[in-house]
């Protein structure tokens, strides 16, 4: 069987918090929860567990891909939300998305500083 990406722990300042947020942006599922973590779930089955870290929380980037549609729906949510976001990485254009890559994409942070970024297509 080939591998899958089945699961990652995204450190955060608030578990239930996180999950609420990404939940709502990435249109995703409550899933049963243990322990320190408090999931979600993806397509494919892939799990997001979010739980408050022993030690300082260092960003880390997670990108996901959408389609049109729903990158419609984040940005509008993202704009009712008061979320900064920006165009490139580097946060130089503000309040903007990009068109690289042959789709559109954008980035901004979570609730716990993590860098995100959405794209409509994928990069190779």
């Amino acid at each position: 069987m080939p591998a899958t990406f089945n699961h990652t722990i995204i450190a955060s300042l608030d578990g239930a918090d996180s999950a609420r947020f990404y939940t709502e942006l990435l249109e995703a599922s409550p899933a049963p929860s243990w322990g320190p973590f408090t999931n979600i779930s993806l397509a494919g089955g892939v799990m997001l567990q979010f739980a408050a870290p022993p030690v300082q929380i260092q960003m880390q980037h997670y990108a996901f891909l959408v389609d049109d549609a729903h990158f419609d729906r984040a940005y509008a949510w993202l704009v009712q939300h008061d979320v900064e976001h920006w165009a490139d990485p580097q946060m130089t254009r503000t309040g903007e998305t990009n068109t690289e890559h042959g789709g559109r994409g954008v980035y901004f942070k979570d609730p716990a500083g993590h860098g995100l970024e959405l794209i409509t297509r994928p990069y190779f």
